[in-house]
């Protein structure tokens, strides 16, 4: 399966694993929650959808890679201990707590939290005095006398064979007490991520063309080369980077990523080419309806490949702006949720309006910190929180400006800051609307008769942001082109079922 289909089974079985009975017993007792066992090759985001079902189901993570431990760390240190046996003093070995069982309990402390997931990477791959101790552990969830918590349920990954050559086999026992799920590479499953994630435009539109080079690992005379989703990402964060300060990127900086020096090589060259298409097109002015005709007389001779650059280009300017209203929409309703309870707070007598702002604001902080210490706290909703916090302190300041007479009065300013900011919310959403609706303009009048209004749709259709703007707000020409989308859609499969009757 997908890394999508395979992040719906392990959230699927957290949730029933977290269920618990009207006594507040879980349903399935811990010691027979199997554990989850993802197989999977090297860097197609294994441990990113651990981040997210933790974040999403609101529980804490803890991550291991377990070709970073010994015997030792794992099971814990030996020491000597009396004991009485039949009134007869004996001397017998036992073992502190592992270390990845105290760092359980350390999570448990700090952030406040009972439920969580431990993921294990690499469990496989494990040193040979080390694999009798985590046999033990996937049958039993115990590191010697101490036991994983109640609460915590157990995930753990690695790699097949054919991508590591310290792979060892499981025995029948083993597998029988494990929840397996292979994964396999899949771009357009991973394009929806990237979407979110903000990936690079000119990685998007490369694979876009080049599919192939998504995902590759082989063996040559040379050694190993290999081109891995984790590699894009990566190579997409510093590419933005590159760019904010003006650093040119070149074949030796792909193949720091990329390791296959063809794929590098190719990307290299597309990259620079991509950023003469970004010089080339005026987008802002695309997007503002006022397109050169030089430039639509361009985009009506450009090759195929030319076209699908040009339309990235198009869909990450849209989907800038439709982020930041998203963004926004997140802020606002996040201090709604605050300034509901300030207001029934300030129907009292006594009451300092900005001192309740600012103890919201510390609220919200310790929120963030008992989240980034669980992992349960997604980036968004980190930049969410931080941006209320950044509102309350500045309401708080103009309430210590304004010096109201009263908690109506205070709640009257703060009303309509509130509405400032609202007012600010509809003027982006209405300024992204119509830069889609121009985008859709230019691509009728300049594609008439190609697929690039049917791609533009596609994009928009995976793209979370798109998606969610356009549920919301709203878009004509999206819904008049969908139709013919759908249509297609069912066009292709009616060609395949004749095809199947033919056979």
């Amino acid at each position: 399966m997908n890394i999508k289909e395979a992040k719906e089974q392990i959230k699927n079985a957290m949730t029933a694993y977290f269920t618990k009975d009207e006594f507040g017993r879980y349903a399935i007792p811990p010691e027979r929650q199997r554990p989850i066992f993802l197989m999977g090759p090297p860097g197609i985001g294994k441990t990113a959808i651990m981040e997210q079902v933790a974040s999403e189901l609101g529980v804490g993570l803890i991550s291991y890679s377990m070709t970073h431990h010994t015997r030792q760390s794992a099971l814990g240190l030996p020491f000597i201990e009396t004991k009485m046996y039949g009134g007869t003093e004996y001397s017998v070995s036992e073992y502190t707590m592992s270390e990845i069982i105290a760092t359980v309990y350390d999570m448990m402390e700090e952030a406040g939290i009972k439920e969580g997931i431990l993921f294990l990477d690499e469990i496989n791959c494990v040193s040979e005095t080390l694999a009798p101790v985590m046999l033990q552990f996937l049958q039993y969830k115990m590191f010697g006398k101490h036991r994983v918590p109640e609460g915590w349920i157990v995930v753990t990954a690695g790699n097949p064979p054919e991508y590591n050559d310290s792979v060892r086999e499981f025995d029948i026992a083993t597998w029988d007490r494990l929840k397996h799920i292979d994964v396999k590479p899949d771009y357009g499953v991973w394009k929806e991520y990237a979407y979110k994630a903000g990936i690079h435009p000119a990685i998007i539109t490369y694979l876009d063309i080049k599919k192939g080079n998504f995902y590759k690992i082989e063996t040559t005379v040379d050694g190993k080369s290999f081109v891995t989703a984790r590699g894009w990402a990566d190579l997409s964060d510093i590419l933005w980077l590159y760019e904010q300060h003006e650093i040119r990127v070149d074949k030796k900086l792909t193949e720091q990523y990329l390791q296959d020096s063809k794929i590098a090589r190719d990307f290299a060259t597309y990259y620079d080419l991509f950023c003469k298409y970004q010089s080339d097109y005026q987008v802002d002015k695309i997007l503002s309806g006022k397109a050169p005709e030089k430039i639509k007389k361009r985009a009506v001779d450009a090759k195929f490949d030319e076209r699908l650059s040009l339309l990235g280009l198009l869909i990450d300017s849209v989907t800038d702006q439709m982020r930041e209203v998203a963004g926004a929409e997140a802020m606002l309703m996040e201090l709604m949720g605050v300034l509901k309870e300030v207001r029934q707070c300030l129907g009292k007598k006594g009451i300092d309006a900005a001192a309740e702002l600012e103890k919201k604001r510390e609220a919200l902080q310790k929120r963030m910190k008992a989240g980034r210490a669980s992992r349960a706290l997604s980036s968004e909703d980190e930049t969410t929180i931080r941006k209320t916090m950044a509102v309350l302190e500045e309401q708080s300041r103009m309430l210590r400006e304004k010096s109201p007479a009263d908690g109506n009065a205070a709640f009257a300013l703060i009303k309509a800051d509130f509405g400032k900011r609202t007012d600010n919310l509809k003027k982006k959403a209405e300024k992204a609307g119509q830069c889609l609706s121009n985008a859709f303009a230019f691509c009728e009048e300049v594609f008439p008769d190609g697929q690039e209004i049917l791609i533009l749709v596609t994009e928009l259709t995976i793209n979370p942001y798109s998606v969610r703007f356009i549920s919301r707000y709203g878009c004509k020409e999206y819904f008049a082109h969908n139709k013919e989308l759908l249509f297609y859609e069912r066009q292709k499969e009616i060609i395949q079922e004749m095809a199947l009757l033919e056979l």
